[in-house]
């Protein structure tokens, strides 16, 4: 799979990490920084991440700053982008499972590595379930598709 993958100043450390992972399960990716401990703008990086998955460019993206609202936030603004918040290992199935989410966010001031190793571990294999879900993931998208014409 093809993974965008971006964080702030915030996130370096945990994506540095990530992508370790990333290799390890034998993936593809792009990374499009931050690549400096000094303090930069999370909207710049959740940008270019979201904007490939949006496009197709990229099958997944992920998204790290410090608390990962923010990435969430600039994420779910790109239309086909389902970003997911997920500090913890619940979520990261579930948003996989019944969302079919396609943006993993993360708050790299809020979760110890070893365990976004594991959640990025369990976003990564969880399958979308489909069936009643699929249904709800069509009125998502008729929903932004009808803002999208305000």
């Amino acid at each position: 799979m093809f993974i965008a993958i971006g964080s702030d100043h915030a996130g370096l450390e945990m994506k540095t990490e990530i992508i370790a992972i990333l290799k390890e399960l034998g993936h593809t990716y792009a990374d499009y920084g931050t690549n400096t401990t000094q303090s930069v703008d999370y909207p710049d990086f959740g940008e270019k991440v979201a904007m490939d998955v949006s496009t197709g460019r990229a099958e997944s993206g992920i998204l790290i700053c410090g608390t990962g609202v923010g990435m969430s936030i600039v994420a779910n603004k790109f239309s086909n982008v389902r970003a997911s918040l997920c500090n913890e290992l619940f979520s990261a199935k579930m948003s996989r499972l019944h969302n079919d989410a396609n943006v993993l966010v993360l708050g790299g001031r809020i979760v110890g590595k070893d365990l976004a190793k594991e959640i990025v571990r369990t976003w990564l294999t969880t399958p979308f379930e489909g069936g009643r879900h699929a249904n709800r993931l069509k009125k998502i998208m008729l929903i932004e598709e009808k803002n999208r014409r305000l």
